[in-house]
């Protein structure tokens, strides 16, 4: 699983879901209470069906869908597929900005769910923030090493602790470099 915080603004929607985009749409929200979003929140979690978001690193004929909107192709939306949402929870509430903790399965977007949000509650929202807190076993706060100790010494004892979470051995690849004769070796 993986776990997301994430920044939704509502009243606003944009082309990409986020705040990298261009304003598509904007709507009231003052009619958006504490109590309504966290009633909607209880639809979107367990076993659900979602759209993914045309800018994404899905895959229309070998071409990311993201690369082919940039470029102005015309991109028609991917099917709902099932997804898995296994927790959902606002955390803050200070319109038109609020906060969710969400963990999900692969292949969830966040971005969508923000938006189907906006949609349920008769408004529109985009992701302003989005901060992945879980990959498998890796916690942010557990695992990241902080910039203060990027060190040989310190991302050696990193990576020793990392790589004992990991089922099993890991495959090595063998890497072209820059020198003849020379050979890197990256574990996976």
């Amino acid at each position: 699983s993986q776990k997301y915080t994430a920044i939704g603004m509502l009243g606003k929607a944009t082309d990409t879901l986020d705040a990298t985009g261009k304003v598509t749409e904007e709507k009231p929200y003052d009619q958006v209470t504490k109590g309504d979003l966290e009633n909607v929140l209880q639809k979107f979690t367990g076993d659900i069906m979602q759209v993914p978001p045309l800018y994404s690193a899905l895959k229309k004929d070998g071409e990311r869908l993201s690369t082919l909107m940039k470029r102005g192709e015309a991109v028609e939306a991917k099917p709902a597929r099932p997804v898995r949402v296994y927790s959902l929870s606002l955390q803050q509430f200070q319109p038109p900005l609020f906060t969710l903790d969400v963990e999900c399965g692969g292949g969830f977007y966040v971005r969508s769910l923000v938006n189907d949000i906006g949609k349920e509650l008769s408004t529109c929202a985009t992701v302003q923030e989005l901060t992945r807190t879980k990959q498998g076993p890796f916690t942010l706060e557990e695992h990241a090493l902080h910039e203060d100790k990027w060190t040989i010494d310190e991302i050696a004892r990193s990576l020793e602790h990392c790589t004992a979470l990991l089922p099993g051995e890991p495959s090595r690849k063998k890497l072209k470099t820059e020198h003849p004769g020379e050979t890197a070796v990256i574990c996976e």
